[in-house]
């Protein structure tokens, strides 16, 4: 038995005795929090005692609980963002436990409000103060604005808008989500071994408007987040409960249409008395798009989803969901073609790309309080996934006759289940939260193609083409002792075990199946100390990791196909005034070696070792009770750490961005910002001979709400920067010329966009 196993078996054994730890029992102070709208408890409100500013927040049933309290008098203060505070006396005897009931009304988001206390989570993870403001106050109009929300993500779309996006954080040119963690409601967004790259994520199966949270953090610290959360994780919570039903209908221009209804099943009635709620919500968009062959874009998004309190313990939560989408697509463009005037920046090479692709998925979860106090939360769920795209990046660099288009294609079904279990306990007096987690994840990929075609009507060759079976069996411990009313730690480990299994369709003289299995183990580590409501110091470290591609993982025979990133953050959230918060964070993060498998060519490459280092600041001001600002600045040094100065430098890695703008919103019903993102020239090559152009942009949003209907208008680019969203050095011929050329291509980036919406509430 190796020592990481005998250290995950020794801390599990341990945790199941210190569970059973109580220290000597003086007074309680026991509770829950409901909303006034709908009477459904409030999950993850904050609730502090001012005399010994001891914190905690609420669970999944809004319940929360103070033990080994000495008898006297205590000030109880209640908050949860974008609800009035309250604040009562309670008075404590020996051996006597107060139950309090608190409804806790919605209000407009004031931030002197919020303060930096020590807290804990039982039953749901602290959700991060930053995104539970930006989702108060930004528009999410798109799954593009959802991601944003995220300080410092960045994203681009190269392909019609129904590819899914790149994505670029912490320095890390993120492909589409080789290195960030995605799900929403718990279930995975990240493909592995997907066919055009690893971690491919697709969020436009997601309706904005449904989104209710968005909790994310940057780096690996937590255990409960596995494969994928290097850079860090962002999982998306959908809506519960509708207040009200509603239909939305969007126009704009370059033929830009979007509907959207909501409709609540149930009714206000049943969601008070029963606490049981139920609603569909459908999506339907449309675009030409703003390049000169049309992209005859379209996105079809349907969900439902169902949610009742068996009892006061138990809740009940099923939802299922499909999505289908089709485009078109100019792709990418060399510089030289239009410096050479064989086309405008809306012009293409090859204007067959596009593509298609569907998800549909179906899932059930319970939570259910348990006797000893503990919570226990069970998810099972099963997502049919279908894929085609069609790309040519090097036009007639390998076929001067034919071009050098590719179909990607896959079809693909994942089967799930997981567990977590929550219990409070007290070691030599001090409250111990334990967190257990297992699961299990299996992907059945058929079909998974590479080949070349033409003009996506014919095939001309095979370059890859298997079926892939992929199970990744996971358990983690998670422990937070509260050493001091100030000083927290949090101690994690997560166990991992990968099945990698490939059978190469194209080998038709022998069955060519291959199979390999490895194994992981991630220790993390949170440190926080908080000197009162308004400073709190922390520090993170942890390992983590991605998984390869199967087929990498079986070409190399297992060999460095779980590469490893080990990082650091140390920071501080503090609030300098009432009106405002900030956080300040330096990090670094390490990779190890990596064979990537390259999608598009078919082909492994190594990337070798990297460090980053960083710094994160995001600083959010309520300037008056309607005027809010907010800035978010990030600096990344990228760089690897095998090749020599001057050529070691991370293609496409960002090293300076910032986000921010205005938000204004009146009680007499208007609101609306303005918002800028910036990007810093970057390297798109390792000697950086070859850059990436950075932008500037400026967007803008106006709404009028009242009890029956909203206007709203926005516009993206107010300035009408020409500007290219994604970019990538590439060498590529066209069909004129002798030789190959490697340069900048790009898709260029959105022009002045104007959109006019009406919704109606009924």
């Amino acid at each position: 038995m190796t020592l990481a196993k005998v250290f995950f078996t020794g801390l599990f054994i341990l945790n199941l005795g210190l569970c059973q730890v109580l220290a000597i029992h003086q007074g309680s102070i026991k509770g829950s929090v409901r909303s006034t709208t709908d009477h459904l408890p409030l999950t993850g409100a904050t609730v502090v005692i001012l005399e010994n500013n001891q914190g905690t927040v609420t669970d999944i049933f809004g319940k929360y609980q103070f033990n080994h309290l000495e008898a006297g008098q205590y000030t109880i203060k209640i908050s949860f963002i974008g609800y009035e505070t309250q604040q009562m006396k309670v008075t404590v005897k020996d051996n006597e436990s107060i139950q309090l009931n608190t409804q806790l009304k919605a209000s407009s988001l004031m931030l002197s409000e919020i303060t930096v206390s020590p807290q804990k989570a039982i039953g749901n993870e602290q959700l991060n103060t930053l995104s539970s403001v930006d989702i108060l106050l930004r528009p999410t109009q798109s799954s593009q604005d959802v991601l944003r929300i995220v300080p410092g993500l960045f994203i681009a779309q190269h392909a019609g808008g129904g590819k899914a996006e790149q994505i670029f954080l912490r320095g890390f040119d993120i492909d589409h989500g080789t290195d960030i963690n995605l799900s929403v409601d718990g279930l995975p967004v990240n493909m592995v071994s997907h066919a055009h790259g690893q971690g491919y994520s697709d969020l436009h199966f997601v309706i904005p408007e449904t989104v209710e949270q968005v909790n994310f953090e940057k780096g690996m610290y937590h255990a409960d987040k596995g494969n994928f959360a290097t850079a860090g994780f962002v999982e998306f919570k959908t809506k519960d409960v509708l207040q009200n039903s509603s239909v939305l209908l969007e126009a704009g221009q370059f033929d830009t249409y979007r509907m959207v209804s909501m409709i609540d099943l149930l009714g206000e009635k049943r969601r008070k008395e029963n606490l049981q709620s139920a609603y569909l919500a459908a999506e339907y968009m449309g675009s030409a798009g703003y390049f000169e062959s049309p992209q005859n874009f379209t996105r079809l998004n349907l969900m439902a989803k169902y949610h009742q309190y068996l009892s006061d313990d138990k809740i009940l939560t099923m939802q299922a969901s499909t999505f289908t989408s089709q485009w078109d697509a100019s792709g990418q463009i060399p510089v030289r073609a239009i410096e050479q005037g064989l086309i405008t920046r809306w012009g293409a090479i090859d204007d067959t790309e596009g593509g298609a692709t569907s998800r549909t998925q179906v899932s059930i979860k319970l939570k259910q309080n348990q006797e000893n106090g503990g919570i226990w939360e069970n998810q099972v769920y099963f997502i049919n996934y279908n894929f085609e795209l069609y790309s040519n990046f090097t036009f007639f660099l390998n076929d001067p006759v034919n071009g050098d288009q590719i179909r990607q294609k896959e079809n693909r079904n994942i089967f799930g289940y997981q567990t977590n279990y929550y219990l409070e306990s007290a070691l030599a007096g001090k409250t111990l939260q334990h967190h257990f987690g297992a699961g299990i994840r299996r992907d059945d990929v058929q079909n998974n193609e590479l080949s070349r075609t033409l003009g996506r009507s014919t095939t001309l060759s095979n370059i890859a083409l298997g079926n892939v079976l992929e199970t990744n069996i996971f358990a983690f411990i998670n422990e937070t002792l509260q050493l001091t009313e100030r000083l927290s730690a949090n101690v994690g480990v997560r166990v991992d075990h990968f099945d990698f299994e490939y059978v190469n369709a194209l080998n038709t003289n022998n069955f060519d199946r291959q199979n390999q299995t490895q194994n992981i183990v991630s220790p993390k580590l949170r440190i926080s100390y908080t000197f009162n409501d308004k400073i709190e110091l922390f520090a993170k470290s942890g390992l983590g990791f991605h998984s390869n591609d199967t087929r990498v993982v079986v070409a190399q025979e297992a060999r460095q196909i779980l590469p490893r990133a080990l990082g650091a953050d140390v920071g501080i959230n503090l609030k300098p005034f009432p009106n405002m918060y900030i956080s300040l964070t330096g990090w670094w993060l390490d990779l190890e070696q990596e064979f990537v498998y390259v999608g598009d060519e078919g082909v492994v490459e190594p990337s070798g070792e990297t460090r980053r280092l960083g710094i994160d600041a995001s600083v959010r001001y309520q300037i008056t009770p309607w005027l809010y600002a907010d800035v978010d600045v990030n600096y990344t040094h990228a760089r690897s750490k095998e090749d020599p100065e001057g050529q070691n430098l991370i293609p496409l890695a960002p090293s300076f961005t910032s986000i921010g703008g205005l938000t204004f919103k009146t009680k007499s019903g208007w609101n609306g910002s303005v918002r800028y993102r910036f990007m810093d020239d970057r390297p798109a090559n390792e000697d950086n001979s070859v850059v990436a152009s950075g932008y500037f942009l400026l967007d803008a949003s106006l709404n009028y709400t009242r009890k029956k209907f909203e206007i709203s208008f926005s516009a993206q680019n107010l300035l009408n920067q020409d500007w290219n969203e994604a970019q990538f050095e590439t060498e590529s011929r066209l069909q004129n010329e002798v030789n190959s050329i490697s340069e900048i291509h790009f898709t260029p980036g959105t022009p002045f966009f104007t959109k006019l919406g009406i919704k109606l509430f009924f």
